[in-house]
């Protein structure tokens, strides 16, 4: 390997960052080169996890934590991949399948939503110890104790063109997709947005986001972590310990979706907290529209700006970003990110048309579909179906936009068959696709319903000889934990 650093778990081992799991009261911090030696070593002693990946994909089913980078170490330089640990038993299945997974890795807890055949590797004491399971056979790995690697190389060399992660999104008509990204995507995205943060060593970020989402990953943990920073997670998100986390003046930076900031607004407000109180560098905002409102009220509360951004799973993610070194515009999305160009064109004509090459740039102020290129845009889906579209080294978005003089971007809705849920996207066409699979099943309506705090909860609507706990348990045995209806009801035939 000419070029060691052109790997993304190599290259955030060589960034000298440190990375903590937040427990009951206390936290265990990690050197991130700890944590990639461990996940070397794991394939150097294992032959079972070796032989279970020939030829084959890893997946990493694990809360936000430091054993995730372990996981991404051990996957053989393979596309991983991430899999929500909020994800129902058939779609951990369903992925499993369709990108020819061979090995998983979990913990204890998650464990027994992993499809059986498939080799399990359980993380629960990693960097130390972790033990394989699989083909009627049970070993436990000594990991070592790592203090690092001997890492050479340059440090901003390109990330190879070959697969780093597989992230399942894009189910417009029904069906996630398996969206391939490079470790040129990701580490070319994770320096981006490392840069438009100006992240440092001295930077200590709060990860509250799930790292099987690559907002989260990309925002709270390869960015930072490529500057030497500190990363402190919350396996699950808990707005009263987060609240009481910023206002001990430990963290510099917070990354979050708009119902994540309602919900410490909500906390901060019960603990009396005031601007004064809150220590943070910067607050970043994305995943879903952000209001001008929550903007506002954030602003007003903590003395400090929301930034927002805009991002998709095929662009690494990040592609617009209210930069630090220049004033917040509440309401914009913000400019460019380094590498990325961006543009509007007419958002006219059919989306699942063929895109043609006179496609132009819209002038400034006009409103159509959001286009962009540059080194984070994935190489495409797994088994080649189409998806969001490309043209030529453009990635058509599916959302409306209008570009500025200055440069920047107003989001103004989604053009394709979706909505948001808490920073998740919803395809109305999956849920159909799943509801309508029930015997008895004649029509199946999914209606958003606006909620300010978490963007829009769901209406299912449901035609046909079925009962409500019929529709209950399918909904639960095949839907993620955000995708659950809030309201089902049942129109009898």
């Amino acid at each position: 390997m000419t070029e060691p650093l052109a790997i993304l778990p190599l290259a955030l081992a060589a960034g000298g960052g440190r990375i903590a799991a937040m427990g009951a009261g206390t936290s265990a911090e990690f050197e991130v080169q700890q944590l990639i030696a461990a996940g070397i070593t794991l394939l150097q002693r294992s032959a079972l996890l070796v032989r279970a990946l020939s030829g084959r994909r890893a997946a990493i089913l694990l809360p936000t934590s430091p054993a995730f980078l372990t996981a991404l170490a051990a996957s053989e330089g393979r596309g991983a991949v991430l899999v929500n640990p909020l994800a129902a038993p058939q779609e951990i299945a369903f992925q499993c399948e369709n990108a020819s997974v061979g090995a998983v890795f979990t913990n204890a807890a998650l464990a027994a939503r992993v499809p059986a055949g498939v080799t399990v590797v359980l993380l629960d004491h990693a960097p130390w110890a972790a033990r394989v399971v699989g083909s009627g056979r049970s070993q436990d790995v000594d990991l070592g104790s790592h203090h690092g690697l001997s890492l050479e190389g340059q440090i901003d060399v390109e990330g190879r063109d070959e697969e780093a992660a597989v992230v399942y999104t894009s189910a417009m008509d029904g069906v996630p997709l398996g969206a391939v990204l490079t470790h040129r995507n990701l580490l070319a995205n994770a320096r981006a947005t490392s840069a438009v943060l100006a992240n440092a060593a001295e930077d200590h970020i709060l990860a509250v986001l799930p790292f099987a989402h690559l907002f989260g990953f990309t925002g709270t943990c390869s960015a930072p972590l490529l500057a030497g920073a500190r990363v402190t997670t919350m396996a699950k998100f808990n707005p009263a310990k987060a609240a009481e986390l910023i206002a001990s003046g430990v963290f510099t930076q917070l990354v979050g979706v708009p119902a994540i900031f309602h919900a410490l607004l909500s906390a901060l407000a019960r603990r009396g907290l005031d601007r004064g109180n809150i220590p943070l560098r910067v607050t970043v905002c994305g995943g879903a529209p952000l209001s001008r409102e929550l903007q506002d009220r954030w602003a007003d509360c903590t003395g400090h700006e929301l930034r927002q951004g805009y991002g998709l799973t095929e662009a690494g993610p990040v592609c617009l970003f209210n930069r630090v070194n220049r004033p917040n515009v509440r309401g914009m999305l913000g400019v460019s990110v380094p590498g990325v160009d961006a543009r509007i064109v007419s958002s006219s004509e059919d989306r699942c048309h063929e895109r043609h090459h006179e496609d132009r740039a819209l002038p400034d102020g006009i409103a159509g579909e959001l286009c962009v290129r540059g080194p984070n845009v994935f190489r495409g889906y797994i088994g080649g179906v189409a998806g969001i579209a490309t043209r030529g080294d453009w990635l058509y978005t599916g959302d409306e936009c209008r570009r500025h003089e200055d440069g920047s971007f107003e989001f103004l809705g989604v053009l394709k068959p979706m909505f948001t849920r808490n920073g998740y996207n919803i395809y109305p066409r999956e849920l159909e696709r799943v509801v309508g699979s029930i015997s008895g099943v004649v029509r199946v309506e999914v209606v958003p319903v606006p909620a300010p705090t978490r963007e829009n909860d769901i209406h299912l609507r449901v035609t046909g000889s079925v009962t409500l706990e019929d529709v209950k348990r399918c909904c639960d045995d095949g839907l993620s934990a955000y995708k659950q209806p809030t309201t089902i009801e049942i129109i009898a035939t």
